[in-house]
């Protein structure tokens, strides 16, 4: 009987502990994610509920920094520069702060984004940038607030902050011209150095085509000329051993040896001695 008492109480014990009480968040988590053009933006925030209350002027006051959500950051994070307002805000991720009034709200992309709401001491040095956008009054209720990005086009589109019968637009520009002739001239141009590094070191490490990776990572070297990285040597000193010329093998793991040396690189000083004593063997 006590063993079946026991056994009761192990098992209900264990079951109190893997239970979890599970109920909805007051202000659920939400996560936008859009391409403007060829920028990501992701943002990422809570979404508290008007019900019933007036917001802005009592619930969020007027004159007063809001954290734009509830509980932690509100963040947006943007791929690639983008113009606000005419000022540049560079690509990374920002903590968005708004300070509301009746005719006129501040928007502010800040940079630490690790603070539960508002930062305990403000530092202005951390604003990336600040702009002020004209309210808008919107002909229905926003019970929930939201914020998303509309307006879509391949060079700007709108940063909308909703809530109660508010909306908040922000216009951002984006460089799609920019980034598309990069990738063109890039890709016209054809493939870089460390492209053709990266297929020889595939064709190696899957023990491929050896004459083929030959070629590849003599054309990466030769294009990184006299600034050719000690990786890349050393890659070019293994194809060569592998297909079957040992001296040279050895003369370029010099190479990478002396590099790494310069680079105070360890793990690759030991590997090209490690090597060069392997292929001095007769």
């Amino acid at each position: 009987m006590k063993k079946v008492i026991l056994s009761a109480a192990l098992l209900f014990a264990l079951t109190t502990v893997q239970a979890q009480v599970k109920t909805p968040q007051a202000s659920p988590s939400s996560k936008v994610e859009q391409t403007v053009g060829l920028t990501n933006v992701e943002i990422e925030y809570s979404r508290p509920g008007a019900k019933g209350r007036t917001v802005f002027g009592e619930l969020v006051p007027y004159g007063k920094l809001w954290r734009t959500g509830a509980n932690a950051n509100t963040t947006i994070a943007f791929s690639e520069d983008v113009t606000i307002d005419g000022k540049l805000l560079k690509k990374g991720k920002y903590a968005l702060y708004t300070l509301p009034k009746a005719d006129s709200w501040e928007v502010i992309f800040y940079n630490n984004t690790d603070n539960w709401g508002l930062p305990e001491k403000w530092d202005e040095a951390a604003v990336a940038l600040r702009t002020v956008v004209k309210p808008e009054t919107l002909g229905r209720k926003v019970e929930t607030f939201t914020i998303g990005i509309n307006n879509v086009d391949n060079d700007y589109a709108n940063l909308e902050i909703s809530w109660e019968k508010t909306l908040i637009p922000v216009r951002f520009e984006v460089p799609t011209q920019k980034v598309a002739m990069k990738s063109i001239e890039a890709t016209l141009a054809g493939p870089s150095a460390n492209d053709y590094f990266s297929a020889a070191q595939y064709l190696y490490q899957s023990n491929g085509d050896m004459k083929k990776a030959q070629v590849w990572v003599n054309k990466a070297c030769d294009m990184k000329g006299t600034e050719t990285p000690f990786w890349f040597l050393r890659l070019k000193s293994l194809v060569q051993a592998k297909n079957g010329d040992k001296a040279g093998a050895i003369e370029t793991a010099k190479l990478s040896l002396a590099s790494a040396e310069k680079a105070n690189n360890q793990d690759y000083v030991k590997m090209n001695k490690d090597s060069i004593a392997e292929w001095s063997k007769k």
